[in-house]
């Protein structure tokens, strides 16, 4: 098994369980694993199945990942660690500036301490957009807890493995465009959600659909790309726009769990819809999204899942101004 070692740099503040766990959601999650210390996750690159292994290594104020990427056969090259720096960057948020999220909840009483609680956590996004549309396809109308079940089961039918630990990743296009609808139905998906995602796992395959170019255009016409997909709703396209796209702006307003978490948190009335938490999110604008992050990571602190930092060792300059009860100059 070949070894490849480098490191990555993080501003401060970060904490890499609080980001994880925003993108792994459930502790049942096989895909995207955490013992809680090392995240694990299996990757194709270059055709070949990828072992990555990422660690915290530096403190605040300088935080660090020592990463770990192994393969069979001849040791991960050059081009492979670059690919997988870029994997990481994206799915881990390493290059998100939120201080403007930090200064959004200096200013707001109900994100204060929900922001200063968990400090260090990056807006995760899955590695590829079509992932975030399979992820909202088996959730869709289910629990999120019987989703993760339903999509790990997935990847332990069509996912990459790598023979050191026999873990599954996430099923590449090519793979699922060749699979039987009826064999996913045996999974326990629905059969409009298998052929949905047969469908959608086709077109990717044969160059039809370019999700990644999404990345290139606005909310709006993304949404609306997204829209004209099989089995894609607006609950889907919102869920999408956030966890694939990375458009922080964007809180999914059909999200049954964020109305949850916001009725517990903010009070929000039972009888709120899709308007009220569009309403919500546009008074957090651009930073809805980050704040359905927050609020997933709030439930599952609730749940004994995550350990909340209560008093950051290294909050951001606006939440520490705003804990000793101070107002950055030219602001009140």
């Amino acid at each position: 098994m070949g070894l490849r070692q480098f490191t990555l740099d993080v501003p401060a503040p970060f904490r890499l369980d609080l980001t994880v766990w925003a993108l792994r959601r459930r502790p049942h999650n096989a895909i995207d694993r955490f013992d809680g210390t090392s995240y694990r996750r299996t990757l194709v690159m270059e055709g070949r199945s990828f072992e990555v292994a990422v660690c915290q290594a530096g403190d605040s104020p300088t935080p660090r990942l020592a990463v770990q990427l192994r393969c069979p056969g001849a040791g991960p090259n050059e081009a492979a660690e670059s690919e997988a720096r870029g994997v990481l960057r994206r799915t881990l948020g390493l290059d998100v500036d939120i201080n403007g999220f930090y200064w959004l909840a200096e200013r707001d009483d109900r994100l204060t301490a929900l922001a200063a609680r968990f400090s260090g956590m990056r807006p995760p996004r899955f590695p590829s957009v079509f992932e975030a549309l399979v992820n909202a396809i088996a959730c869709q109308q289910l629990s999120l807890t019987v989703g993760i079940h339903l999509l790990n089961r997935l990847a332990a039918r069509y996912g990459p493995t790598t023979p050191r630990t026999g873990s599954a990743g996430f099923p590449v296009p090519d793979r699922l465009a060749g699979a039987d609808p009826q064999d996913l139905h045996a999974l326990g998906f629905s059969r409009s959600k298998a052929q949905a995602i047969c469908s959608l796992a086709g077109r990717v395959a044969r160059g039809e659909l370019d999700l990644e170019a999404l990345d290139r255009v606005d909310d709006d016409k993304a949404r609306a790309v997204l829209l004209e997909i099989g089995g894609i709703g607006r609950w889907s396209a919102e869920y999408a726009l956030l966890r694939g796209l990375g458009r922080l702006d964007v809180l999914p307003g059909d999200d049954v769990g964020a109305r949850n978490n916001l009725r517990r948190r903010f009070g929000l009335d039972s009888s709120a819809g899709y308007d009220e938490l569009s309403a919500l999110s546009r008074s957090w604008w651009p930073y809805g999204g980050l704040v359905y992050f927050h609020l997933l990571l709030d439930a599952l602190a609730e749940a004994g899942h995550v350990a909340p930092a209560e008093a950051p060792p290294l909050a951001p300059p606006a939440l520490r101004r705003r804990q000793r009860g101070r107002s950055p100059k030219g602001r009140t």
